[in-house]
């Protein structure tokens, strides 16, 4: 059952793009991992894409930290919400690297494991293109993009969101919130009503915050 009440997945049952299908997680966050998670999880081999992410170590954050750290808390997100998916996990550990690190020798994805094409597949989905702006390539997403890309897209906002908790600069926070409920919204409504809430509940604490420093 969805966030909203609703008994729809959210989720289509079969994407051209995946194999095996790619369905809604049955459990939430606050449910411990089952055992056939776990050994799932363990058969998934993830330490090769976590060592291609770490070339991200020196590309900073304007919250603070890195990138690098942004990819595995991506991962986290998703793995609250019950994916348990490898080639999701494996994608979202290496989201970004092809757009901050647009010199990385993406035969280095292609060539770790039998799910490589697919994870690359999936990575260049969520990579914006020179030719697109911000706006062009969301909705690229949110009309063209498999589930595991909205999905995918929608953790990740999540993550960003949640250190935009660290961001001094108002107009980017006014911005990237504006940006938030216009434009990824629509893309989390598609992949999963649990993101969208708590996205909903993201932008909505962020205001709030903004409007306590002005009262300030």
């Amino acid at each position: 059952m969805n966030a909203d009440g609703s008994s729809g997945s959210g989720i289509e049952s079969q994407d051209s793009l995946m194999a095996p299908v790619f369905e809604m997680p049955p459990r939430t966050g606050s449910i411990p991992m089952d055992q056939d998670s776990m050994h799932r999880l363990r058969e998934m081999h993830l330490a090769p894409y976590i060592q291609l992410a770490t070339s991200l170590i020196g590309k900073p954050r304007r919250s603070g930290g890195n990138m690098f750290r942004h990819q595995l808390d991506t991962m986290t997100i998703l793995m609250d919400y019950g994916y348990i998916d490898s080639v999701i996990l494996k994608a979202s550990l290496i989201h970004d690297l092809l757009e901050d690190v647009p010199e990385f020798d993406r035969d280095a994805i292609l060539c770790i494991d039998k799910e490589s094409s697919d994870v690359y597949r999936l990575v260049l989905e969520v990579t914006r293109r020179p030719i697109e702006t911000k706006f062009d390539f969301l909705a690229r997403i949110r009309d063209f993009g498999s589930m595991r890309a909205k999905v995918l897209k929608s953790a990740d906002r999540i993550s960003n969101m949640i250190s935009l908790g660290y961001v001094t600069d108002v107009a980017f926070i006014k911005r990237y919130t504006d940006e938030t409920e216009n434009h990824v919204f629509p893309i989390a409504r598609l992949a999963d009503q649990r993101m969208l809430t708590e996205l909903k509940d993201l932008v909505a604490t962020r205001r709030e915050s903004l409007s306590r420093q002005f009262e300030i």
